[in-house]
């Protein structure tokens, strides 16, 4: 369903009526299509404390965004800030130094990427000032507007970001703002095809028939991956056309079946590259009134089935090495929602298995594990939603506006990305900078 409010705040007349009554004034996003693969202007790269990173490889890895370097600071498109050197309260005032001059010039829909360093814990002021950086950038993702992001990447070594920082300095990262990305010391390959990363790699997305998992489907497609569209029998007309469309192939089955792991790895001989946890229902109800099979059943579709498939996979070496998974979470199990219990706990529980997962599937299998977390995403089924409720759905984030199933998409992309071994245990919310929940 078309958003007529952000239309209509692109008008002259609406411009003027809701900046008068002080109402929200999204700014159309400037998402990735092939004709506009980057974001059209100069990076701006700028230092706060004394910094141990190898600025020469900071910029060969964002030469990789298509952004060109500038030290002019009128309309950058965007700007990273090198703060991994911010040890104290001292050097704290460099970030408001090098920032507060070149905020208002970032470009609309421009991009402001905060480098961070792992907190130290043998020194509390260093903990407390790259702490510090976490409120910082959420706090000027809330305030910043016209569509710009701002995010906080904590690394020790810039070649380990390739990737992140191309997702983030791209229009692949429309849809996320004020996030908190750590990335590892783990060597990375750069893919030999960067336009299809995943090329010689299969991917299986659950629930991939329609909707978000559809939206996945065809990023990973495009990005070179061959594709297993799996979705229940229900749905297999629609999963075949996604597959035909896509050059892939599509695989029928209860996802909550106990041999659901075994029958994909015996559809998978030559193993599997990306598994995407997508497949989800909700059965909405407020607790008091919520029958036992409403719970069973979300809990069951949403998490054990991620556990059991996961577990199956990973046994069987179904997955291989260098393999990524990427669980589907929701702000509803970070932050709550009413009448949701059995879906916020559901999503919660995709959280704990990725944090605690990832750094043994890392270890044992060489394989990364990660979420997304999406918020307000226009589907089927929120168009659905009641007017007053969608529309307070879609603007109680800090870009005022709700996602698109390619925003998930592009998001599971760059954690599905060859070069992104380095971004492990993390949870990602595609949600606008929700105002809901950090």
């Amino acid at each position: 369903m078309a958003d007529r409010y952000l239309s209509f705040t692109g008008t002259a007349p609406g411009r003027f009526v809701t900046r008068r009554l002080g109402l929200p004034q999204p700014a159309a996003l400037k998402r990735f299509s092939p004709e506009r693969p980057a974001l059209e202007g100069d990076r701006l790269l700028l230092t706060a404390g004394k910094s141990d990173l190898d600025l020469a490889a900071t910029g060969l890895d964002l030469a990789a965004t298509g952004l060109g370097p500038t030290t002019a600071r009128e309309q950058p498109a965007a700007v990273v800030l090198d703060a991994t050197g911010v040890r104290d309260v001292e050097t704290l005032a460099e970030v408001h130094a090098a920032l507060h001059p070149v905020v208002r010039s970032v470009t609309s829909s421009g991009r402001i990427v905060v480098l961070g360093a792992p907190l130290d814990p043998a020194d509390h002021h260093q903990a407390a000032a790259q702490q510090a950086l976490e409120g910082f950038t959420r706090s000027l993702g809330k305030e910043i507007g016209r569509g710009r992001t701002v995010n906080l990447v904590r690394l020790t070594d810039a070649r380990a970001a390739a990737s992140t920082l191309a997702f983030l300095l791209s229009p692949k990262s429309a849809y996320v703002s004020g996030q908190v990305v750590e990335v590892g010391p783990q060597d990375v390959t750069a893919p030999a095809d960067p336009a299809r990363p995943l090329a010689g790699r299969t991917a299986l997305v659950t629930g991939a028939a329609r909707g978000i998992g559809e939206a996945v489907a065809e990023t990973l497609a495009r990005d070179g991956a061959r594709i297993v569209v799996l979705d229940v029998p229900q749905a297999e007309q629609d999963a075949r056309r996604v597959a035909d469309r896509l050059g892939g192939t599509a695989l029928t089955l209860d996802i909550t079946a106990d041999d659901a792991g075994a029958r994909i790895a015996a559809a998978l001989p030559d193993g599997l590259d990306v598994l995407v946890h997508n497949a989800g229902i909700t059965r909405d109800r407020r607790l008091v009134n919520m029958p036992a099979e409403r719970w069973s059943s979300v809990l069951d579709v949403n998490l054990a089935s991620v556990l059991r498939t996961t577990d199956a996979l990973l046994a069987s070496g179904t997955l291989r090495e260098g393999g990524r998974i990427v669980a589907t979470a929701s702000i509803a199990g970070l932050a709550g929602n009413a009448g949701q219990t059995n879906y916020g706990a559901s999503k919660a529980g995709v959280v704990g298995l990725v944090r605690s997962l990832a750094p043994r599937a890392l270890a044992e299998h060489g394989v990364t594990v990660n979420a997304v977390a999406p918020g307000f995403i226009e589907t089927r089924m929120t168009a659905a939603i009641p007017l007053f409720i969608r529309e307070a759905g879609r603007r109680m984030n800090s870009l005022a506006q709700g996602g698109l199933p390619a925003d998930v998409a592009e998001t599971t992309a760059w954690l599905a990305h060859p070069a992104s071994g380095a971004v492990n245990g993390q949870v990602v919310r595609v949600c606008g900078q929700s105002l809901l929940g950090a």
